[in-house]
Order: structure tokens, then C-alpha cells, then sequence
């Protein structure tokens, strides 16, 4: 039995969930083309992983001679493939319909439960919206708040003065740490911290001493940040995320920053602390940006770039330094041909020495 099928128990025995084509046709909105109707699907699968009784997805002409090879029950495709007997399904947005099947045999778990677990701790002075839910352990100090709706999950910690919005889910091992705003409809992921202080310090009398850590966090609505990624507190003002921002992975935002809205910001990436981003900007993985640099609104900075200098609007930059994508190609295909120049330079100096060699006889 396919583990990632959904199955359901009948008096002792597993029985797998099963759905006709006309059904799944139905239920994304799709044209089912070719095949018999009443043909039973139990799962769904990329083509590398589909096997008999699964429904896979073709969002590209390239993937053919898988679908030749893939045992397959029926496909999701854009347009009709003639020559072929697998079972077809036409949708316009291949990858929205497969998403809505694959939620049918392997629906998103989601906890039932309202109110506070009896092992969380949650201080007097805070509020907590009824009708979402504070897992096991989780603690939640003094004066903060919890909108309608918002899922908190095991472990996590809300540090003294911290709000939050409405429709959350914040996954195991959060920090919050004091002061942090989070808006409505955010997610946090598993191990992500919010408010830690920045990496700033002065010297005095020959020591590293901490810079002030006064400021907080402040996170727009419909923000996602993926696991363990950090955002660090202002010195004195707030660190701001932009409404519907999605941060990766591992990555760090300093102290001090302005990320824009509906920024895209990779896995990986470092922004150093007091720089800011405009709207719908993209950070590529692995890109550094240093202290005090404003990119522009909807530009994009490719992988492992270094971004070193203010970046105009609109700007595709790649490297490090980070320059336009145009003149960056340019240098890579100049350094491309270096082993054939080093061989020509080499070449012409052999000659002019012989040359003058000759003219000294």
C-alpha cells in the first residue's frame, strides 16, 4: 500500500482512498479527453515517482519520453497529446489542478483543537483569542496578544510586549523575542527568530562593547519565513518586512533593515543591517547585501551575488560585485577565453624575442 495515499480504517481493515477521473476531472474544472471515466485513481505523483493508480502532471513537452515509460494511470496536461491512449485531463493552470488533487489523497494536516493546552503557560496579563490555539509548552509572557484564529505551535515562545495578528500559524520552536509585531495571515516556521539583537558594537578601552538594542521587529501581513531564518531588532526604530513578503530558509536579515512588499528573498541570503529593499524585489540564494545599500523596486540580484552599491529599479544584476547581467556576461566570456589569450600572449612574446634577437645580430 502506497504510504502517501490516504487511507481510512473499516472495522480493522485499511481501505485506500479512491476517486474516479470524472470525479477528479470535476473537482479541478478540467475536460477529461481521453479514458474511461469511471477508471478509479489512488494517488497522485510526479512522473519520476507515479505508479498504477496514480494521476501525474505534464507541464512541459520535454517530459514526454517519461510519460512513454511511466506507469501512470492518467495524466494532467495543458493541451491534448495525440498518439498517446494514457488517460488526459485538459486544464488551463496544470499546476494549480494537480495541487488540488495531490490535497485529496494527501490533505494538509491541520489541528482541530481550540483554546490553550493545559501544559502551555500564558501570563495573566496577555490576551489570547479563543477560537485559535497555544500548544504544548509553549510560553507567552506579559502583555502580549493573540488574534482570532492564530495557530501557535509546540515550544514556542513569546516574549513580554509582543503582538499577534489574526490567522497565523507559527510552527514549532519559534522565538519571539520582546516588542516583536507580527500582522495578520503570517507564517513562521519551525525554529525562526524575531527580534534577536544585532550584530552591532563600538570599541571601548581596547573591548567590543554591544550596541544599543532598543528597537524591535515589525512584520507586515501575509509575510512567510521559512525555518531558522532570523530578523534582528533595531537599535533604537524597528525592522520592517513588507506585506506579503516570502523569506526561504536560513536566512538573515540585520538589524535596522526595510524589506519592501512582496519581496522574494531566497535561501541563504545575508542582508547587513540599516539597508532596505523596494516592492517585489528578488534576492536569488546565497546573496549578500552590505550595510546601508537600497535596492530598487522590482529588481533582481542573482545567486551568489555581492551587492556592494545602491541598485536603481528594475535592475537585474548578477556577481560580486553585483553589476548588470549584460556587462557580467560580457566578463564571463572574456575570462572564458583567458587560457587561449595566456597562450597567444606567450606565443606573440616568443616572437618579439626572437625579433630582437635577430636585430642585435
Amino acid at each position: 500500500m502506497r504510504a502517501a495515499s490516504k487511507t481510512v480504517a473499516t472495522e480493522g481493515t485499511l481501505l485506500m482512498t479512491a476517486f474516479h477521473l470524472s470525479d477528479l476531472a470535476g473537482r479541478i474544472g478540467g475536460e477529461l479527453v481521453v479514458g474511461d471515466p469511471s477508471i478509479s485513481i489512488t494517488g497522485a505523483a510526479p512522473l519520476s515517482d507515479a505508479e498504477h493508480g496514480d494521476i501525474t502532471l505534464i507541464d512541459d513537452p520535454k517530459y514526454l519520453d517519461l510519460l512513454k515509460s511511466s506507469h501512470a494511470t492518467a495524466v494532467i496536461l495543458a493541451s491534448r497529446l495525440e498518439g498517446f491512449s494514457i488517460p488526459q485531463i485538459l486544464v488551463p493552470r496544470v499546476h494549480d489542478a494537480f495541487a488540488v488533487i495531490c490535497r485529496l489523497f494527501r490533505p494538509i494536516y491541520s489541528c482541530s483543537d481550540r483554546g490553550v493546552h493545559r501544559s502551555a503557560c500564558i501570563h495573566s496579563s496577555s490576551s489570547v483569542e479563543p477560537d485559535g490555539w497555544i500548544d504544548a509548552f509553549t510560553s507567552i509572557d506579559s502583555g502580549c496578544s493573540v488574534g482570532s484564529g492564530t495557530r501557535i505551535g509546540r515550544g514556542v515562545t513569546v516574549m513580554a510586549g509582543c503582538k499577534i495578528g489574526r490567522d497565523c500559524q507559527i510552527f514549532p520552536g519559534v522565538t519571539l523575542y520582546p516588542g516583536t509585531i507580527v500582522g495578520d495571515r503570517v507564517i513562521l516556521h519551525a525554529g525562526v527568530v524575531l527580534g534577536a539583537y544585532g550584530f552591532g558594537y563600538r570599541m571601548s578601552d581596547g573591548k567590543h562593547q554591544l550596541a544599543s538594542q532598543l528597537g524591535w521587529v515589525e512584520i507586515g501581513d501575509d509575510v512567510e519565513i521559512g525555518a531558522n531564518s532570523c530578523v534582528d531588532r533595531g537599535t533604537y526604530g524597528a525592522t520592517r518586512i513588507g506585506s506579503g513578503t516570502k523569506i526561504d530558509n536560513f536566512v538573515q536579515i540585520g538589524h535596522n533593515c526595510r524589506i519592501g512588499k512582496h519581496n522574494l528573498i531566497c535561501a541563504h541570503v545575508g542582508i547587513a543591517g540599516s539597508s532596505s529593499t523596494g516592492d517585489y524585489v528578488v534576492l536569488a540564494g546565497q546573496v549578500g547585501v552590505r550595510d546601508h545599500v537600497h535596492i530598487g523596486d522590482k529588481s533582481m540580484v542573482g545567486a551568489q551575488s555581492g551587492v556592494a552599491y545602491d541598485l536603481e529599479p528594475e535592475q537585474v544584476v548578477l556577481g560580486s560585485p553585483a553589476i548588470p547581467r549584460f556587462e557580467q556576461a560580457q566578463q564571463f566570456a572574456a575570462i572564458s577565453k583567458l587560457p587561449e589569450m595566456r597562450k597567444t600572449l606567450k606565443r606573440l612574446e616568443t616572437q618579439v624575442q626572437s625579433l630582437v634577437q635577430t636585430k642585435a645580430a
